[in-house]
């Protein structure tokens, strides 16, 4: 897969101004572009969301769907799994997945994502994510550590149909504090945008630059070190029945903060989540999960 093809077409200038040649392995080198495409549909002779397209090029690619989960047997689960360890400089990655016919998918990373420390350059991904026809995903990766002197931009582009769901997350930890590493990055910038085909439903970014801008101040952080989004894009009756629950949920967890906001057109809903344990911060996202489960497909 071509390099333009897997690198974002608008780079921001807090990222572009990382732009600098490599010594090591050159932007677009075997390795460093990474593409995996997905297309899944329900099959009711089997009644399974199976696999019907799936493309990759390493460093990315998936095992088969596992359907593993008895309460709802039809459910593709998948793992993103990588074998390069992390995300280097001068790397370029792409995830396409897209949902029709009725599927339903929950689909994980097999780890967290590292970001490694860069001396030159930067990183990227792409993730578009398409949900179309009455059907269900939940894209849940694992947490993304960025590591001392990284630089990462990711676009997320969510298209949901109206008669479709999608809950999507992601949870940025403040670095490695094992190693001493806190929050020691250069920039993690993560922008998304969802709709529905051509009307745009929201805009929305999170851009933390530790270096530059004090980031632990109560208006941003605060004394939490962990960040999370969870956007959930479903339809306004939906919506409307998830507000409470969700907030109810976050009343009764002592172990982190949560606000949510709905999005513009009644379009769903974006959570933000604080915290200092990226495992409590993970069973808060999965609790939201079978919240919406429990709303939407039951």
């Amino acid at each position: 897969m071509s390099l333009d093809f897997c690198t974002p077409e608008k780079i921001p200038n807090e990222i572009k101004c990382y732009d600098k040649k490599i010594s090591q392995m050159g932007v677009g080198k075997t390795g460093k572009v990474g593409y995996l495409k997905i297309n899944l549909k329900y099959d009711s002779q089997k009644n399974k969301t199976l696999i019907t397209h799936q493309k990759s090029q390493v460093p990315l690619f998936i095992q088969k769907a596992l359907y593993y989960d008895e309460s709802i047997p039809s459910m593709a689960h998948l793992f993103i799994l990588s074998p390069s360890g992390g995300i280097l400089q001068g790397d370029r990655y792409r995830t396409d997945v897209r949902l029709s016919n009725n599927a339903i998918s929950h689909i994980t990373t097999q780890g967290a994502t590292r970001v490694y420390k860069m001396d030159s350059n930067y990183a990227t991904q792409i993730i578009n994510l398409e949900v179309k026809e009455n059907s269900y995903l939940e894209f849940l990766p694992e947490q993304l550590i960025p590591y001392k002197d990284s630089r990462y931009y990711q676009k997320i582009n969510l298209n949901v149909d109206a008669t479709s769901t999608l809950v999507y997350s992601e949870i940025i930890v403040p670095g490695r504090v094992a190693m001493g590493e806190l929050f020691d990055y250069d920039i993690c910038y993560l922008k998304s945008s969802g709709r529905n085909d051509d009307q745009i439903l929201f805009n929305d970014s999170s851009i933390l630059e530790p270096k530059n801008h004090e980031i632990t101040i109560p208006s941003i952080l605060g004394n939490y070190t962990i960040l999370a989004t969870v956007y959930i894009i479903t339809d306004k009756e939906n919506t409307a029945n998830l507000k409470d629950k969700i907030n109810s949920d976050f009343q009764n967890n002592d172990e982190v903060k949560g606000g949510l906001s709905v999005l513009p057109n009644d379009a769903g809903m974006c959570i933000r989540i604080l915290g200092n344990s990226s495992e409590e911060i993970r069973t808060t996202i999965y609790n939201i999960a079978k919240i919406v489960r429990c709303q939407v497909l039951v």
